[in-house]
């Protein structure tokens, strides 16, 4: 099939799964932990919890792999001279406010001290189940 009518696959990282996942993962990682935390990361507090190992909050990876195809989107070489400030306006605040909430997916978790979030349970809906 030529490259031009060949559909494309999902992208968002909660689509990929097995070594395209890791490897995904992996380059979240180097720019989370090399650039965003390192300028936009602000103190840890009650307030603003943070968890030393986001990678293992499914939430913070979807966040945070919105956040960086954001950045990618807005900084690149194809980005208006705008773009800079739109990410930041658009993308970063709400992103972090979201993550860092007391109560969002950080909540329990300290430096140096990770602590799983309990999700709520959802019976299978499955179709026997459907109808009076």
């Amino acid at each position: 099939m030529p490259a031009s009518e060949k559909k494309s696959e999902p992208f968002f990282i909660l689509y990929l799964n097995g070594p395209t996942y890791l490897e995904e993962l992996r380059r979240l990682s180097l720019w989370v932990e090399k650039l965003l935390i390192p300028v936009y990361g602000e103190e840890v507090t009650s307030g603003a919890p943070w968890c030393p190992r986001w990678h293992q909050h499914t939430e913070a990876v979807a966040y945070f792999h919105g956040l960086w195809l954001a950045w990618q989107d807005k900084t690149g070489p194809k980005a208006s001279l705008t773009g800079p400030s739109e990410w930041h306006r658009d993308h970063l605040g709400p992103t972090m406010t979201a993550l860092r909430n007391p109560s969002g997916p950080f909540a329990g978790c300290k430096p140096g001290a990770h602590r799983a979030k309990e999700r709520p349970y959802v019976e299978p809906n499955g179709p026997e189940n459907f109808g009076p």
